[in-house]
């Protein structure tokens, strides 16, 4: 069984293997719908039962598919997380999104308005064929994905969104919310004026960079705001090593990222362990983080992904790692 942990102060619980559901829709058809519902049951019968996915993903095809499956399950059975802040309009009204393979007949207009977040919600509740989701989270207001104009889209949330997502949950429409980003900085702003539950933060706590662990996993535990992490390989750095094939951030990996995921490889098959089951475990040593939901587009990577959490890892590596100024003490 994989174990539970609650979302902040709520009574929702989320297994801490959990399901990120953005491949299964940015692969387009390269996946059949059959074989992304068998991935989603796969999931759910290795013990899984947090699945998270967004309009972004596959144009809305993520949550289609997602849909086909827990639609059919007892819906105490999962926990569902979605997001706001991109409307799906038709391809005229906006852009397509770079690096999704889908082909739904649609494009993304960003929308953080109070207005927009409502109908983002129902529109998603019609792709996925149910009448609700747990968590809702305000997608992307970070420099990461909007440069210079970031300040001026977290304006925007903060008037519209972020007040209507609070509105959502004191209606009992949703019981959570909180933001899914890339970057932490902007989570810390916005815990300084909303009651939020969670935070969705791909990639910037994990076995590669600990920046978070200063200030904001310590605000976090004071506040009841719990974590839970995406890119839990940082995009692939730590799953590979052929060079050609490292990616951080989506991206040709840097190569003092490279040097130092290979050391961090070295140092965990020094100890017996492969240092993907290290990726994965690492972050939930911290009491703030609730679950990791790697994203998967395979039945063997679900597979993978069930072995390597249920992997034995010896206290001796995250001593020696911490030694070697690799990846930082927690716990």
């Amino acid at each position: 069984m994989i174990a539970v942990r609650n979302i902040g102060a709520t009574d929702i619980e989320v297994t801490e293997l959990s399901f990120g559901g953005a491949p299964v829709g940015a692969v387009g058809d390269r996946l059949t719908d059959d074989e992304a519902a068998a991935i989603v049951h796969r999931a759910r019968d290795g013990g899984i039962r947090y699945f998270d996915t967004a309009p972004l993903y596959g144009h809305g095809l993520s949550e289609k598919r997602l849909g086909q499956v827990l639609r059919s399950l007892p819906r105490e059975d999962f926990v569902l997380s979605t997001k706001v802040g991109r409307l799906l309009v038709p391809p005229d009204e906006g852009e397509r999104f770079a690096g999704m393979l889908d082909a739904e007949p649609v494009a993304i207009r960003y929308d953080y308005s109070f207005d927009a977040v409502r109908r983002s919600l129902e529109a998603s509740l019609g792709r996925l064929g149910l009448d609700r989701v747990d968590i809702l989270l305000c997608h992307d207001i970070d420099i990461w994905t909007h440069g210079d104009a970031q300040p001026g889209i977290f304006e925007a949330a903060r008037k519209g969104a972020l007040p209507a997502l609070t509105q959502l949950r004191e209606e009992g429409v949703v019981r959570a919310i909180g933001l899914g980003v890339n970057e932490w900085p902007v989570c810390s702003q916005v815990m300084d004026e909303f009651k939020v539950d969670c935070f969705l933060l791909a990639g910037r706590f994990t076995l590669l960079e600990q920046e978070p662990l200063d200030e904001f996993l310590p605000k976090c535990l004071e506040q009841q705001v719990s974590i839970i992490i995406g890119g839990p390989y940082n995009s692939g750095i730590l799953t590979t090593d052929e060079r050609r094939r490292a990616t951080y951030d989506y991206k040709p990996a840097p190569e003092h990222l490279w040097v130092k995921a290979q050391a961090i490889r070295r140092m965990c098959e020094s100890h017996g362990v492969d240092p993907r089951a290290a990726a994965l475990q690492y972050p939930l040593r911290h009491p703030a983080v609730a679950a990791v939901i790697p994203g998967v587009r395979a039945l063997r990577e679900v597979d993978e992904n069930l072995k390597l959490f249920a992997a034995d890892i010896p206290d001796a590596l995250w001593r020696d790692l911490a030694d070697a100024d690799l990846s930082r003490a927690v716990g």
